[in-house]
């Protein structure tokens, strides 16, 4: 059976895995905060082997102007700081689920009703799953 080729193409990188002290999370999880994104969860999927990659930060935001702004925040500081742009990211017309891919983080910022019918944490339950404030 062949692979599909979306996901051929896209291999996480093993070479340079995440831990919780890496610059990038810091910096996705402190611009998620600056612009109030509510519920602010890691996963760490690090130990999962059919996980895609090592983090999925998700949050809520409260309306589908304060979901593209949070998720505009993240890759503008995510550039600025350590000069990484995303993989891919989706989401922006709609703007009820944003999605921001940078291979071994992908960040979900999304409205209260589509996080609770997804239920991501429930998917990933194996996850080691961290808050913040």
């Amino acid at each position: 059976m062949e692979p599909i080729t979306a996901l051929a193409s896209r291999k996480k990188n093993t070479i340079t895995r995440l831990n919780s002290n890496s610059r990038i999370l810091k910096f996705i999880i402190k611009a998620i905060q600056e612009k109030k994104g509510a519920q602010l969860v890691s996963l760490d999927l690090r130990k999962i082997p059919e996980a895609i990659s090592d983090y999925f930060i998700v949050c809520e935001a409260t309306s589908t102007t304060q979901v593209k702004a949070i998720a505009d925040f993240v890759e503008e500081t995510v550039k600025k700081e350590i000069a990484e742009i995303p993989y891919h990211h989706e989401g922006y017309q709609a703007q009820h689920w944003i999605l921001i891919d940078y291979i071994n983080i992908v960040v979900h910022i999304m409205l209260p009703d589509v996080r609770k019918f997804y239920k991501l944490e429930e998917m990933w339950s194996d996850a080691v799953l961290q808050e913040y404030d």
